[in-house]
Parts: C-alpha cells; structure tokens; sequence
C-alpha cells in the first residue's frame, strides 16, 4: 500500500484495524475488508495479503478497459479487481518463490512467468493500475491531493569484459591465437594481432567514446558496473590485479558512478562478494553500496539477503536478459519484502526494462527504436523510471545494427 498510494502515486497514507478512529476520520479514507462500513472508497480485499508463507495460488488473468488485472473483487468494490494483492504478487516475486524448473544458468525463466504468458511483460501494469486507481480516488475525493513525481532515464553500462584481446597476459593471448587457428577464425586472429601492435583497438574498449556521447547528452544518469573478480569459468574479465585496468576503473569513476557487477561466484559465496565489493571500494576510494548480478541472476529470497548482508542498499539486476519488459510488472524502485520472513528488506530494487542483448533478436535500427517507443511511451505516462543496462562488449560487436550509434540514440531520444 505505501508502494502504490505513496511512492508511485505520492499520497500521504495512515493506516488503523480499529473501526472507532475509521469513523471519526473526516478526510478521503478507503476500506480494504470484505464488506465496506460507510460511505468511504471499498476496495474488496483478496486473502493473499493475509496468508502467512508461500501457497499455490490459482490465477485467473481479466481484462480491466484494456488492461490486464487478477485477484477478482466483485461488483461492490471500488475496482474490479484487488489492486493491492495484485500488485503484491508481482513486487515480491511471489511466483519465483513457487516451484518451477530454471533454466542452463539458474535463473527464474520469464515464459515461467504469467506476464509473459498472458502477454503483459511489456506493461509496467503496477504503475498503470495506480494511476487508474488515483483517477477513481479523486472522482470519489475531488478535495484529494497528490504529489506527481518525475520521468526519469537512467543508463546502465555493465562491464563484465573490459576488454576481449588487450591485457590478457601472454598465457591466454597464446591460448587463444591456437583456437582461433585451430577454428579457421582469421579474422579474429588479425583482430588479435592489430590489438598487440595497438590495445586502443580492443573492439571492446569504447570508453572513450562513451565518455564523450555521454557529455553530449548534459544532466544523464549513467552508471557503470564493472566486474572485479578472479578469474573463472564464468567470470573471464581482466586481472584485477593489472594497473592498466585498473586505471581504466578509477579514470570512468572521475566522471560516473562507479558500482560492482557481481561475479557468478559472488552470487553463489556471500565471502567472495564481500571481498569483491572491499576491493572496488578501496580501488576507487569510495564506499560500494549498488550491485548488478552476473547474467542478472536473482535467487528470490537468498540473492537479496546476501546483498544486505553484504551491506549493499541497492540493487539493479530486477529485469530479464533475453526479453524486454517488466520483471517485477513496474517501473518504479521498491524494497524488497521476504515473504518467508514476513518483514520488508531495507534493500531497494530498482527494475531496469531493456537489456542490450534482448534486442539482438532486430535486424534494424528502425525495428528497435519502433519497439522501445512502445514501452518508453507507456513509462512516460506513469512518470516512472525508464532504465536501460547496455555492454560494451555488444557495442565492441560488429552486427547489422551499429550498437554504439543506437545507444546514442536511445539516450537522445528517451533522456528528456
């Protein structure tokens, strides 16, 4: 209830269980029991929010004017549906809880998911529910007041692999000139070559250019998350211990917030998350405290309680890889609430909509900027958060769609 009434719509919320201090209380007030008690606003209540634990609930998906909604509340309700447990289900994660089988890397499937399967995946419906239900609350309360809140855009640069050929170390240089040999790969083996007479030329080293397309676009919140981790089967980046990258991380935090990406052995060992935040931290000189996961892989409830034991405050892998659209079915930070211990976590989840490498699937420009338009328009409406997690490893790729070009684009084109 304070998500919805007070951080999206910016309502002022009391809450009483006491039916005297209901009565007496003169301003905009809503019931949300199973039978309304006088003239104030009745939002049926479902049991979900009353349950303790986690129990298979059934769904049954409805349409509300365009709108998918569930948790059905009957023709005397304020709204067809209990906007409330809804909205609950999606911020916690509820269904991730619940048995289902994970895909290669661990993670939660989104076509597991009923806003993939009832086709809402795209719709921040959270956001779009309350500002429905705020049109309902002022016909009944034309005396109510709100305070709006702003769009924002915020850009996300994930840094796992700084760099593809430079400052790898004659080992895995060598290593890998004999597979690309060994695999007929030419060219990569003359881009490997062009990079030892010149590491500027790493396809992935395009910091510079960011730098500068960033200042083209003045006042944009962009952060860069860069993975500081030993080396291992899925976390192949530079050593942490070499200066040159290790300059890089220092010189890109003089200009930007600088943050950790995770390894995949820091989601799966508390011990090496902590150390892998110390030593950013100690690199740059400033307390860590906002963290990415590899491959954007959340264990709902355990990724959230090592974050906090680590003494991170937010977190920023909300969001699927492979697909656009709406985890968590919102576009608006929110805290964390473990429903196994029945107590909101002080950590905050901000969602992203867009990962690069879910618009690998587009041949044109064009293609891509037609389908963000379509999710960008409906986060304008709601003034929530349009966030982006872009690499500069897709941007280091030479595809159809000149990826670095997009990206100037997508922050000229969605920053305003």
């Amino acid at each position: 209830m304070n998500q919805v009434l007070g951080r999206i719509l910016g309502l002022e919320v009391g809450f009483t269980t006491k039916v005297e201090d209901f009565i007496k209380h003169k301003e905009p007030k809503i019931t949300y029991t199973k039978q309304p008690l006088q003239n104030e606003l009745f939002i049926r209540s479902n049991d979900l929010l009353f349950e303790q634990g986690i129990n298979d609930i059934e769904i049954k998906v409805q349409d509300w004017e365009g709108v998918p909604c569930f948790f059905e509340s009957g023709e005397k309700s304020g709204l067809p549906f209990d906007i409330f447990s809804a909205s609950f289900y999606l911020l916690s994660r509820y269904e991730e809880y619940l048995p289902h089988v994970k895909d290669s890397l661990g993670r939660f499937p989104p076509e597991t998911s009923i806003a993939f399967q009832h086709q809402f995946l795209d719709k921040p419906v959270v956001d779009i529910w309350a500002f429905r239900f705020l049109a309902v609350l002022k016909e009944k309360f034309p005396e109510l007041e709100n305070k709006q809140r702003i769009y924002a855009f915020t850009s996300i640069i994930n840094v796992t692999t700084s760099h593809i050929y430079a400052m790898r170390g004659l080992g895995r240089s060598i290593g890998g000139m004999v597979k690309d040999l060994s695999k007929f790969q030419l060219r990569r083996l003359g881009k490997r070559m062009a990079v030892w007479i010149n590491p500027k030329k790493d396809p992935y080293d395009n910091f510079d250019r960011l730098m500068e397309i960033h200042k083209e676009v003045k006042g944009i919140k962009t952060m860069f998350f860069f993975q500081f981790a030993e080396y291992s089967e899925h976390d192949k980046n530079i050593s942490i211990h070499r200066s040159k990258f290790r300059y890089l991380i220092k010189s890109v935090a003089d200009y930007s917030v600088v943050s950790l990406s995770a390894s995949m052995a820091a989601g799966a060992e508390l011990k090496v998350l902590k150390e892998e935040k110390a030593r950013l931290s100690q690199l740059i000189h400033r307390p860590i405290k906002y963290a990415r996961m590899r491959y954007n892989r959340v264990l709902v409830p355990h990724t959230y309680r090592e974050l906090i034991e680590a003494e991170f405050t937010d977190d920023f892998s909300m969001g699927y890889t492979h697909h656009l659209g709406f985890r968590a079915g919102t576009c608006t930070p929110f805290h964390f609430y473990d429903i196994n211990l029945e107590v909101q976590q002080p950590i905050k989840v901000h969602p992203f909509a867009v990962s690069d490498y879910a618009l690998r699937k587009y041949k044109k420009q064009d293609e891509v900027i037609q389908r963000l338009d379509q999710m960008y328009q409906q986060v304008k409406q709601v003034r929530g958060n349009f966030t982006v997690v872009f690499s500069n490893e897709l941007f280091g790729e030479r595809q159809r769609v000149p990826w670095l070009r997009l990206y100037q684009n997508i922050l000229k084109r969605y920053y305003v």
